[in-house]
Parts: C-alpha cells; sequence; structure tokens
C-alpha cells in the first residue's frame, strides 16, 4: 500500500512545477537537452514551412494552389529532400540562436516575476505580462542572429522556381548577397520581422502564460491545494494553450510575413535594392488585398504545430533540466 501511495505521488505535480524558474534549472542539461529535442521538433514542421516560402514567393499560378497540391508537387519534382530544403542549414546554424533566444527569455521572465511581486495586480496578470516583456525581449535579441539565418535558408528554399538564382550551399548563398549588396543585404527584412515577431511573440507568450494561469484554476487547481495534476494532464493544459497562442499568432502575422519573405528572396538589382513599399505594391498588383494572405493555409498549420509542440517540448526541457538537490 505504501509503494503505490508513492507511485501515484511520483505521478503527481505540484502546480509549482508548471512554472519552473531559471534558477531551479541545471543550465547545461537545459541548452544540451534543449538542442536535441528542439531539433527534432523543427524537423517535423520544416515541410509546412517550405510549402509557405514556395507558395509566398511563387507566380500567381502556384500561389493560388492548396498547399497540398503545392506539396505534393514539390514531392514530384525533388522527392523526399525537396520539402526538407534548406533544413540542414537551418537546424545546424539556430543552435547558437536558440541559445541566445532561451537565456535572454528565461533570464528576463525571471527579472519580471521578481521586478511585478509587489505590485498591486492579479497573478494571472503578473504572469502574463512577465511573459510578455520576456517573449519581446527575447525575439529582439534573437532577431541579430536569426535574420541573417534565415535570408539564407530562404533562399535555399525557393531554389528551382523560375528567375530564383542557383547556390551551391548556404555560404555560397552568404557570399552572393554580401557581395550584391554588403553585410545589410544579410539583414533585409529585419525591421519587419522587429515589428511583427516582438509584439506577436510577446502576445503569444502573455496569452500562454496567462491562459495555462486560468485553465489551472477553473480545474480546481491552487499552488497550496493538495489536488496535483498528473503529466498526460499538464501536457494536455500546455499543449491546447500553445496550439491557440500559435493560430492566433499566424492570422496576425501572415501578412508582414509574406511581404518579408518576399523581400528577403526576391532579387531586382537591376533597378532598385528591394524595399517594403516597392515589395507590398507588387504584390498588390498581382494578387490585391489577398495576396498578402498567400500560404496561409500552410503557414496556420505551421504555426499551430509549431506552438504545440514547441511548447510541449520547452515545458519538457524544462522539467527535465531541474536541478537535482
Amino acid at each position: 500500500m505504501a509503494l503505490e501511495t508513492e507511485s501515484v505521488t511520483r505521478d503527481k505535480l505540484s502546480l509549482a512545477d508548471t512554472e519552473i524558474d531559471w534558477a531551479r534549472l541545471d543550465k547545461t542539461r537545459f541548452h544540451v537537452i534543449g538542442a536535441v529535442l528542439f531539433t527534432v521538433q523543427q524537423a517535423l514542421i520544416h515541410p509546412t514551412a517550405v510549402v509557405k516560402t514556395r507558395m509566398q514567393v511563387a507566380d500567381s499560378r502556384l500561389a493560388h494552389m492548396p498547399g497540398m497540391v503545392v506539396f505534393k508537387d514539390i514531392l514530384r519534382n525533388d522527392g523526399i529532400p525537396g520539402v526538407f530544403r534548406g533544413f540542414g542549414t537551418s537546424a545546424i546554424g539556430s543552435l547558437p540562436g536558440r541559445v541566445l533566444a532561451l537565456t535572454s527569455l528565461e533570464m528576463s521572465k525571471d527579472m519580471m516575476l521578481k521586478h511585478t511581486q509587489g505590485l498591486n495586480m492579479p497573478e494571472t496578470t503578473r504572469i502574463g505580462v512577465a511573459n510578455g516583456v520576456a517573449g519581446m525581449f527575447s525575439s529582439l535579441i534573437s532577431s541579430l542572429y536569426f535574420v541573417p539565418l534565415e535570408v539564407i535558408c530562404q533562399r535555399l528554399i525557393v531554389q528551382g522556381l523560375p528567375g530564383a538564382t542557383f547556390y551551391i550551399d548556404p555560404f555560397d548563398v552568404a557570399r552572393k548577397v554580401i557581395k550584391a549588396e554588403g553585410f545589410r543585404g544579410l539583414y533585409r527584412g529585419f525591421g519587419l520581422t522587429a515589428l511583427s515577431n516582438s509584439p506577436a511573440v510577446a502576445l503569444w507568450w502573455g496569452a500562454y502564460g496567462a491562459a495555462q494561469r486560468i485553465i489551472w484554476r477553473s480545474l480546481g487547481y491552487r499552488d497550496d491545494s493538495e489536488k496535483k495534476p498528473s503529466h498526460m494532464e499538464m501536457m494536455a493544459i500546455q499543449a491546447t494553450a500553445g496550439m491557440v497562442a500559435g493560430a492566433c499568432s499566424s492570422v496576425i502575422t501572415t501578412p508582414i510575413d509574406t511581404v518579408k519573405t518576399r523581400l528577403q528572396v526576391i532579387d531586382d538589382y537591376g533597378v532598385a535594392r528591394p524595399s517594403v513599399l516597392k515589395t507590398t505594391k507588387i504584390l498588390l498588383k498581382e494578387d490585391g488585398w489577398w495576396g498578402f494572405y498567400r500560404g496561409f493555409g500552410p503557414r496556420f498549420l505551421n504555426m499551430s504545430l509549431y506552438g504545440t509542440t514547441m511548447i510541449v517540448t520547452y515545458e519538457l526541457i524544462k522539467r527535465l533540466s531541474i536541478k537535482h538537490i
């Protein structure tokens, strides 16, 4: 009987375990486990990013096809490697950036929670604000690293489309872009990335933190309660909150993402350096206002899957990285 009770206790977690702060983490284990699990997670959703990018950049014929048709077209022409084009560069290149993003996220969230501790505001609001500010700060910092990587990966993804430049490898992309435009060419779309990602990430993390808290409370869980959620309950709540946050984010950010992707990929050096205004006008001329939602289906799927898999993976990494004292 004692063994049964001990087993049940191990399968249950205190509500505090749903909000693991930076001080409780073994940093080395956190980043090593994170590198492995996030690479697996990235591999699962990369094909949707390839389809989305192709639809945003291609001519009107391809852009107006359903996402599944575009996916089958890529498979037919390029095989499995086609839907994973740019994955190696993205996966390996993301490792240092992910360390930067996760560290800045956790440290800034920890600081925000400490600085808002004495404020007269509901706990749910305080956690939402702390998560939101931390997400926005992390997004701004990590964009300095990820935008050049994204420019390189996007150009590798669209190879094979009419008018696309041929590249041997990611280093060839960097060389040709720098030769044509200097280092600023690797930061094409940086302003749009900061404009779209920072508020979106802030809303995502803020909504996730607050929603998770609300759901736990509505189910009768409290920090001081003896009622404890199981591992499966915890994963289900976190996955649901992540999926909703990701889906909402895709609706808000798709128009800016479409302009940004085209700006990063389409070259027109003979006339003038591509700009946000010029890219927007060309998109409006080609497809009207609906053009801003090119690739919305794959992006919606990508962001929903990303929200679900990312947050479950992220929270699992944190639980596996708790210091054993």
